[in-house]
């Protein structure tokens, strides 16, 4: 560009705005803003090897008074950013309304002006800390000025105290850290009356809302695709989704205890307890299609389940179903016939089972089919007819009774 092109294009900034700047004005605990400082240092020394581990700053402000939080961590991932956002809020004693992150990994999946993507780990922070997260506009350096100028004024006073010194944690260094910050706080502004700490204290502090009842659990988030078993997977185990969810693509988040899915709408479709050993697939039969639901159930039963499910129903079924139990010689021979059998209660009644089983007991004849056709021919309702032969002579004075043999 030449001079004059460069003239002509200073000038048109001026007639237009673009060389002028807004002045912001921060409303007392609504804001915290949030970025990685761009130094690092090498602080840290692993005892037994003696290597030097390189410290990564996470940096905050908060609203009016710019009060700062800093915590060193060994690398700038996600779990570290979900950490240092929850030790941040205890440090204050409370949490503001909104979050400003730049538009880092850590915050934000996908940068855009006016939608931006949080990323869903983080998303799930904002919502158990009741906080929203707006990230800072693309190239609108105006929207975090607040965390800059505390990295600057950071870096002077905080890295520069930090630089030839040396830590055998970061533990310690963390404590070095936030002792040094109650040094800084104090410090008396340049420009304005008071202290960082003062004014956090007068109109900061009053303005923040209550922490959570319990500290945010940080998790691991993963994307999915569901398959067409409607099992998803996590570090080689597979929970169970709606089936109906296939080839959705889903959120898993994962603590040490749970497992929970969420659909492309953030709602909590599953939850299951996280597995470590045994079985690798995990299932909730209310996730299955029908026909597969019925056919796990049969699967969970065994004979002691079957002779319980009969004995519900009356002693003659439980009869019959702990022989037809007890025929085979291995048992599971016998569970399919069981199920048709028990199941037949739905289609005739608790009542009608009962008695064809009590008339399959009296033919000896301990079997489905027998049951099954005393049912569809309707044996069970026809009552017994007692022959006039057999029935009881009546007493009279010459009819001799079975005491006059005695």
């Amino acid at each position: 560009m030449n001079t004059v092109s460069f003239v002509n294009v200073n000038r048109w900034k001026g007639i237009s705005g673009k060389n002028v700047t807004m002045h912001q004005e921060r409303e007392a605990g609504k804001e915290l803003f949030v970025d990685w400082m761009g130094d690092t240092l090498s602080l840290v020394v692993d005892q037994s090897t003696g290597e030097l581990y390189d410290a990564h700053f996470f940096v905050c402000t908060l609203g009016n008074s710019g009060f700062p939080y800093v915590e060193a961590f060994p690398d700038e991932k996600l779990d570290k950013w979900l950490i240092a956002h929850t030790h941040a809020f205890e440090y204050y004693g409370g949490v503001p309304r909104i979050v400003v992150p730049d538009n880092c990994k850590t915050a934000v999946s996908k940068p855009q002006y006016y939608d931006p993507v949080i990323n869903p780990a983080y998303w799930e922070l904002a919502k158990h800390y009741n906080v929203a997260v707006i990230p800072a506009r693309i190239r609108e350096p105006q929207d975090k000025a607040p965390v800059e100028e505390s990295v600057k004024w950071l870096e002077t006073w905080l890295l520069g105290w930090l630089r030839n010194q040396r830590f055998f944690s970061f533990g310690e260094l963390n404590k070095a850290i936030k002792h040094r910050l109650s040094e800084l706080v104090r410090r008396r502004y340049q420009k304005r009356p008071g202290t960082r700490l003062s004014v956090f204290n007068e109109l900061d502090f009053p303005k923040l809302r209550s922490l959570a009842a319990s500290a945010f659990e940080t998790a691991d988030m993963k994307l999915r695709t569901v398959p067409d078993n409607y099992h998803v997977e996590y570090n080689d185990f597979y929970y169970s989704v709606p089936y109906t969810l296939y080839r959705q693509r889903v959120t898993i988040r994962a603590t040490s205890t749970t497992i929970e899915i969420f659909d492309s709408s953030r709602v909590r479709i599953a939850s299951h307890i996280r597995k470590y050993s045994g079985k690798r697939y995990v299932t909730d039969p209310a996730h299955m299609p029908e026909r597969h639901r019925h056919y796990w159930d049969s699967k969970q039963f065994n004979g002691n389940r079957y002779r319980l499910w009969a004995k519900n129903i009356g002693e003659n079924t439980f009869y019959v179903i702990d022989r037809m139990l007890a025929f085979q010689k291995i048992e599971e021979q016998a569970y399919k016939s069981c199920m048709g059998l028990l199941q037949m209660s739905k289609k005739y009644g608790l009542e009608r089972l009962e008695t064809a089983c009590a008339k399959a007991k009296i033919m000896n004849s301990c079997t489905y089919t027998t049951v099954t056709n005393i049912l569809k021919n309707g044996q069970d309702l026809v009552k017994v007819q007692v022959s006039p032969s057999s029935k009881a002579t009546p007493g009279h004075e010459n009819v001799r009774g079975a005491a006059y043999y005695t």
